[in-house]
């Protein structure tokens, strides 16, 4: 079974996503942007989510982190909670 490393900023709105989507792309902190915006508990660690096995998270967010490339930020990504920024930064 594989795994994957991954972090994501959970907004409430589409244009907020783009927004932070934004402030990445100028360069800033993921893990600062994530503890400023994300409404996820994940926040508290910067956006980090750990290990996440297949099936563990919605399914939109799970299609993104095992089915996109890694280290490429994805999104904004839509769930029943909100829009997602998602990066994985390790799958095996």
């Amino acid at each position: 079974m594989s795994t994957a490393m991954a972090r994501h900023i959970l907004l409430k709105s589409k244009d907020e996503a783009e927004k932070v989507k934004q402030l990445l792309a100028n360069g800033e902190d993921f893990a600062k942007l994530a503890k400023r915006y994300s409404s996820c508990n994940s926040a508290k660690k910067g956006g980090d989510l750990g290990e996440v096995r297949p099936g563990q998270m919605v399914k939109p967010i799970d299609n993104v982190i095992f089915k996109k490339p890694t280290n490429k930020l994805h999104g904004p990504v839509k769930s029943q909670f909100g829009y997602h920024l998602v990066e994985v930064y390790f799958c095996d």
